[in-house]
């Protein structure tokens, strides 16, 4: 019998010959990654199967204090997937966070659709606002040659719960400040922004510049479910675009959460091994054919 593992890999192979491609781009918190979930191979498999069907995917939640299980991830990633053609890398933040609470941002890319041009860690020193993130933003510069931009900056965030509407708030700044620095107006906000089910009382959204700002647009609606788990129904996650062009490239339509739980028919006790957070994903139009 052929396995899904299989199928998965035939497919993009297939879909790498096809010439114009459009570039999937994700969002995933693995709740507490660490050697627990690299070292269960049916937790890892799913996590591997959700990385494989992006091009790019932001990691969230790394919170591996010897810093063996994302290399493991890594090694695992490109023994079972990579092709000749097709190799994946990857930028990893520092151990970001306050006193002995730590965690990592990474971005998983497919090397013959995007690379990075620069990578920037916001530092939270706003004059009377400073350190008002508890896991600054690792920002990252990428550029791509198949599709209609040709690069964009991606703002990561993994808020704290409990002060989620501040960081929210925050990330506008943290956008003018590199909007200022590079020469690119093409940007994608996306995270963990823990923005729902209380964490963002209805009343504080008008208190957000990142919503209230018509030039944000929020592909991801508050009804949005991205929680594992059945009894929470909650838009904890979401994707941001601020840009003419960024805007013009994504096809709102093209916002799936990637439920890995219905899709290899596992328990709910067996998806929340993987995360609680199913990963969100969109879909940058392919460069036009001349």
């Amino acid at each position: 019998m052929i396995s899904s593992r299989m199928v998965l890999a035939v497919f993009f192979v297939l879909l790498s010959l096809t010439g114009a491609q459009s570039l999937k781009i994700c969002s995933f918190n693995i709740k507490s990654f660490g050697e627990n979930k690299v070292s269960n191979p049916d937790v890892l498999d799913i996590i591997l199967q959700s990385i494989i069907r992006c091009d790019l995917m932001l990691v969230l939640e790394i919170k591996d204090a010897k810093g063996k299980a994302f290399d493991q991830l890594m090694t695992n990633l490109n023994s079972r997937y990579q092709t000749q053609t097709d190799e994946f890398s990857y930028v990893l933040s520092e151990r970001l966070g306050r006193k002995s609470y730590k965690e990592q941002y990474a971005f998983i890319y497919r090397q013959k659709m995007v690379s990075v041009k620069s990578i920037y860690q916001y530092p939270d020193k706003q004059t009377g606002d400073e350190d008002v993130f508890a896991r600054e933003p690792f920002v990252v510069w990428f550029s791509t040659p198949k599709t209609e931009i040709k690069d964009f900056v991606i703002i990561p965030i993994h808020t704290v719960p409990e002060n989620a509407v501040k960081e929210i708030d925050e990330l506008y700044d943290v956008h003018e400040n590199v909007s200022q620095m590079w020469q690119s107006e093409n940007f994608i906000i996306m995270g963990d922004f823990n923005a729902a089910c209380g964490y963002v009382p209805k009343k504080q959204w008008v208190n957000i510049r990142l919503r209230s700002d018509a030039q944000f647009v929020w592909l991801t609606g508050d009804k949005l479910d991205t929680s594992v788990r059945a009894s929470t129904k909650c838009a904890y996650d979401r994707i941001v675009l601020h840009g003419k062009k960024m805007i013009e490239a994504v096809n709102p339509k093209s916002v799936e959460v990637f439920n890995f739980k219905d899709e290899f028919g596992l328990t709910e006790e067996q998806a929340l091994a993987v995360s609680d957070h199913f990963p969100l994903c969109i879909t940058v139009n392919p460069a036009e054919r001349r």
